[in-house]
């Protein structure tokens, strides 16, 4: 698939998604928790791809924009760093790789690169993780950034779910 049938797939999920579960939960007063949002488009499909940030851009300005004109944005977005090598020996013995686990480590490189850029631009919305670490100090990591912000009900919840 070429770079802007790619981008132009995720931004069309994420508009649906917007429409269908996030703004329903927002409106209710819900929290909403995503694996992945527009930071990770910039990061992978821009950084690591090298696709245009300006059409990117462009797209999020269409896809994101609320009913209220306001661009939809996360509050937080967590940040796992790890670096490439180490998440390609985590990955080794886990499964088998999909299409953006099989790329080389220069591509990680480049998406971490990504995130840093976009941390950058909006450093009171990113949190990093250093995920290099053990699991349970990652999970302690991201247990105090929820506390310093005042949203441990959140992760109460989230550590009472399934394993």
């Amino acid at each position: 698939m070429d770079p802007l049938s790619e981008a132009l797939l995720i931004f069309a999920a994420r508009r649906d998604h917007l429409a269908h579960v996030i703004e329903p939960a927002l409106a209710r007063g819900d929290v909403v928790l995503c694996d992945r949002f527009t930071d990770a488009t910039f990061a992978y499909q821009g950084a690591g791809r090298g696709f245009d940030l300006a059409i990117l851009s462009q797209l999020e300005q269409w896809v994101q924009n609320g009913q209220d004109g306001q661009l939809r944005q996360p509050d937080m977005t967590v940040w796992f760093d790890l670096p490439s090598g180490v998440a390609a020996q985590r990955l080794a013995g886990a499964r088998v790789p999909d299409k953006f686990e099989s790329q080389p480590t220069a591509f990680f490189d480049r998406v971490s690169a990504g995130y840093a850029a976009r941390a950058s631009a909006a450093p009171q919305r990113f949190v990093r993780v250093d995920a290099a670490q053990e699991r349970h100090k990652v999970w302690q990591q991201l247990t105090a950034t929820f506390v310093r912000r005042g949203w441990l009900a959140i992760m109460v919840a989230a550590n009472a779910g399934p394993r």
